[in-house]
């Protein structure tokens, strides 16, 4: 599976995170769910990190989806 990329977070007076993913908001973290992904954007890889929080990442499955007989049209 390749690693994700594309994502950048910014951090806001308030103390909301805004997540995008190549260049479009994708999530707004605010109080302490912003708080906790900020520790674990600073305590492992933040692509990655921000990949699992906004859910948008790959699962490894969609090839295998897309070859079952019920989605072959």
């Amino acid at each position: 599976m390749p690693t994700p990329s594309g994502f950048a977070y910014r951090q806001r007076g308030d103390g909301s995170v805004v997540i995008a993913h190549n260049g479009r908001a994708a999530t707004t973290l605010r109080g302490s769910r912003a708080a906790q992904f900020i520790a674990e954007a600073e305590a492992g890889d933040p692509q990655e990190v921000m990949a699992r929080w906004t859910g948008n990442y790959r699962r490894g499955n969609e090839r295998t989806a897309r070859d079952h007989p019920r989605n072959r049209r």
